[in-house]
């Protein structure tokens, strides 16, 4: 049988709030039948052999609170089969995509055609809070979400206070989520990274520090005068920024993007692509306030908050470059390394930010571990593999970073079924 395995022992972690365990568990094609004693029972007599896997991890799957896909249907370097299939492959069971399109999501039709009931990957889609994303009319918050939204955000920037202030007063969202990033355009201007020492010496143009926090000090102003609203923060990316969020006696969710917790200005060439990103990369002080802003829960999740570029649009000069980054697969092995093996987290910590809390900011139920469920991962933290570039099968994200390095970890087996591929 394919994805069959008897596994005793390995490591599991059931769901939030439970503690990283030893014991077995029985998986015929893709489905768990048991754990423990149960387990061994049944594996026996299915005819399978135990493997001993003390340091890998079954764990449930992961969930991206916000990412983007502009052409679901005919984009040349992502599309929703596409994004699917890596999804059941490396064990993210939920995805919610931000309402920037090529139709941007502001009307009950443009969320349509999301959803496949042959899948075991949850898309979730964020309603446009404007029309068109662009600050100016609401868009029919209550329409939206009744027609299958699960929540109301913008793009990458905040809209002006006022509109802000006029769906607020409406109140149609209910206790649905408010997704807002805390950023002001026209303060970055034409900064590439976050104003510092090492911005200076690589002569590219700051993004002032107020591009920030001018917009978060707004943004927590009316979540005191609006606190009935579930206000969620996107993309933190400063350590001034969490020191605010900390000292703040109202604490809205708050989620940051994984590539900011791996890299900073200090740790990338000055012709290297990754420098390009939104919100700006900080210095070495603001990674290291973030891990600690997510080590004490200021900030509730981590998003891929992927962006596709295909290849041309991939080596364009870096300051005319699209900002962004892909690469779901990288997440949980690069992670995996910077705070489980360099800063000492618990297995318990690093699925608090990549599964339990990003459920949390899509006020879905979170993910678990239970018999008769599809619903699981597993990740050995020592396999070694390349990333590439390989966009023969299926469309590539090309602004995917690392490529050609070895990387250390890998979701080496998973239950989830995309749907779009038959025995997939």
């Amino acid at each position: 049988m394919p994805n069959s395995y008897l596994l005793d022992p390995v490591q599991i972690l059931y769901g939030s709030n439970k503690p990283l365990t030893q014991d077995a568990v029985f998986i015929s094609n893709g489905e768990i039948k048991a754990f423990g004693q149960k387990a061994r029972k049944l594996g026996k007599e299915a005819g399978f052999a135990s493997q001993s896997s003390t340091k890998k991890v079954l764990a449930p799957c992961l969930v991206d609170p916000h990412s983007i896909l502009e052409e679901p249907l005919s984009g040349r370097c992502e599309t929703l089969i596409s994004l699917r299939k890596k999804a059941a492959k490396i064990g993210y069971g939920q995805l919610a995509l931000l309402p920037r399109s090529s139709t941007w999501r502001d009307k009950p039709e443009t969320l349509k055609g999301f959803v496949n009931p042959n899948s075991d990957v949850s898309i979730h889609l964020w309603g446009a809070f404007s029309k068109e994303g662009k600050g100016v009319e609401l868009s029919s918050h209550a329409e939206l979400l009744k027609n299958g939204a699960i929540g109301l955000a913008e793009d990458d920037e905040m809209p002006p206070c006022g509109i802000l202030q006029r769906g607020l007063n409406l109140k149609e969202m209910g206790r649905s989520p408010v997704l807002l990033a805390p950023r002001d355009r026209k303060i970055q201007g034409n900064g590439i990274t976050r104003e510092g020492v090492e911005t200076l010496r690589a002569g590219w143009l700051p993004d002032p520090l107020a591009s920030e926090t001018l917009p978060l000090g707004q943004l927590l102003e009316l979540y005191r005068q609006y606190p009935e609203t579930s206000m969620t923060l996107m993309n933190i990316s400063t350590a001034t920024s969490v020191s605010i969020l900390s000292s703040s006696n109202l604490k809205p969710m708050a989620s940051v993007c994984w590539w900011h917790l791996i890299k900073d200005t200090a740790s990338l060439s000055e012709d290297d692509m990754r420098w390009r990103v939104i919100p700006s990369l900080g210095g070495p002080n603001d990674r290291l306030a973030l891990i600690q802003g997510l080590k004490e829960k200021c900030i509730t999740a981590i998003a891929v908050h992927a962006i596709p570029l295909d290849e041309e649009e991939s080596k364009l000069p870096l300051d005319k470059k699209f900002p962004g980054l892909s690469g779901h697969e990288l997440v949980l092995p690069l992670l995996w390394q910077e705070l489980v093996i360099k800063n000492k987290w618990s297995v318990e910590q690093l699925w608090e930010a990549l599964s339990f809390g990003p459920s949390k900011i899509l006020n879905q139920k979170e993910e678990s571990l239970t018999t008769g469920s599809r619903r699981w991962l597993l990740f050995d933290p020592e396999k070694t593999w390349t990333q590439k570039y390989d966009n023969r099968k299926y469309p590539f994200c090309a602004n995917q970073p690392l490529i050609g390095e070895k990387i250390v970890g890998k979701v080496i087996a998973c239950g989830l079924r995309s749907g779009d591929v038959p025995n997939d």
